[in-house]
């Protein structure tokens, strides 16, 4: 076998033995939807809250593996994932999805975060693809209008996205995802998380205002958010796109260096017809700053195969190995190989996903851990699978090396 065939069968049992039984066999809650939380040491949490990002994963995680391996199980555990968000996080009197729900599914949490929507359009429009729904599609494509409607900045401001608002689309005054996050109005990490739905809805709903919007985020990412002297990306923006942040995040450069090619691609497997020429222009734009995204990124990664989340703008690492980085890193050096030619880069997604099935992967308990501490620790304080622990970074390592390697 070769190396690239190596490496999509070790990921295609790792996908299929590991990290989604444990999310059929161990998450699903007899109420209905999957539990909130499981901790660091394999323990659920009946009563946790349930977020939408959460659930907006794992429809997309078992709607992509469905339509990639045909497995009736993952159609099952999609419908019930699809069932869930419809009918607990869609708010049907002011439109998106809320925060969170509780255990029994009464909204908790009900502020609208852009985030949090993007990832309910991407669940639904990959249940499209995988199922043919149409009720899917016509959800992905009504949570679409209601983002461009009500939180697409103006022109004047520069463009782009608001964080968050009250359930009824009013200002909010804190904005952050996570407490780890600055309270600005714009953020890297939230349009990058808008530019992958809406690249995904596109694939099957080719639509015009579409297209601008997934057209306009790209202009953002190469123009705005890329710094032109060390291709890093910047984080955290106010309302007129003015920085406000000195770190640097490996792993969204490297997340973003394939996402944002995948959306060229995606754009330019069906162009309008009158904007063929200028589909292939901004091809040829997005994959030359992608490579040099992803070169930069490649500065946090180590000989041993693992990649630093951050470094700090006071010039600190950030010591953990955390598990969506090592993933993200896989993807990213996938593409290197497949879309820029980089020989090499094979090689060192075999060693990343070495150092991931030495350090991560839970062989006896199923999935991932979040991390390794620096010496070496498993990280057990934060969760096996919750709010922000979902099988989307890894499910979608595992698919993306079969649909691309094989």
């Amino acid at each position: 076998m070769t190396l690239a065939e190596n490496l999509v069968e070790e990921l295609r049992q790792n996908l299929t033995e590991n990290i989604l039984p444990f999310w059929i066999d161990r998450m699903t809650d007899p109420r209905g939807g999957y539990l909130g939380r499981i901790d660091g040491n394999d323990c659920p949490d009946t009563q946790a809250p349930k977020g939408a990002i959460l659930n907006g994963r794992l429809l997309w995680t078992f709607s992509a593996a469905y339509r990639v391996l045909r497995d009736p199980q993952y159609l099952a555990a999609a419908i019930r994932a699809y069932e869930y968000l419809r009918d607990y996080f869609v708010d049907k009197e002011h439109g998106g999805v809320y925060w969170s729900v509780d255990a029994d599914g009464n909204p908790l949490d009900t502020k609208k975060q852009s985030y949090a929507i993007g990832f309910a359009i991407y669940g639904l429009s990959e249940y499209c693809r995988a199922t043919g729904s149409e009720e899917a599609l016509s959800r992905a494509v009504e949570l679409f209008r209601v983002l461009e409607s009500r939180a697409r900045d103006c022109v004047a401001n520069g463009g782009g996205y608001i964080e968050a608002f009250t359930r009824d689309w009013q200002e909010i005054s804190d904005m952050r995802l996570s407490e780890k996050d600055a309270n600005e109005k714009k953020t890297m990490n939230t349009h990058l998380h808008i530019l992958e739905p809406y690249t995904n809805l596109y694939r099957v709903w080719p639509d015009a205002a579409l297209r601008e919007a997934i057209t306009d985020l790209l202009r953002i990412f190469l123009d705005v958010m890329e710094d032109r002297q060390t291709s890093h990306l910047g984080l955290f923006f106010d309302e007129k796109w003015i920085r406000q942040d000195g770190n640097i995040s490996y792993g969204h450069d490297i997340e973003a260096s394939w996402l944002l090619l995948e959306a060229a691609e995606v754009l330019r497997a069906n162009p309008a017809v009158s904007h063929i020429a200028s589909v292939e222009e901004l091809y040829a734009k997005v994959k030359r700053h992608c490579r040099r995204i992803a070169d930069a990124s490649l500065e946090g990664r180590s000989d041993e195969g693992w990649m630093a989340y951050e470094r700090f703008a006071d010039g600190r690492l950030d010591p953990e190995r955390h598990w969506w980085v090592q993933a993200e890193d896989v993807v990213g050096l996938v593409y290197l190989y497949k879309y820029h030619d980089v020989d090499m880069a094979l090689d060192k997604a075999w060693n990343s996903w070495c150092w991931i099935k030495e350090n991560l992967v839970d062989h006896e308990g199923g999935e991932w851990h979040w991390s390794r501490f620096p010496d070496g620790e498993i990280n057990r304080r934060d969760d096996k699978a919750g709010f922000w622990k979902c099988p989307y970074h890894n499910s979608r390592m595992c698919l993306e090396a079969i649909e691309t390697l094989s």
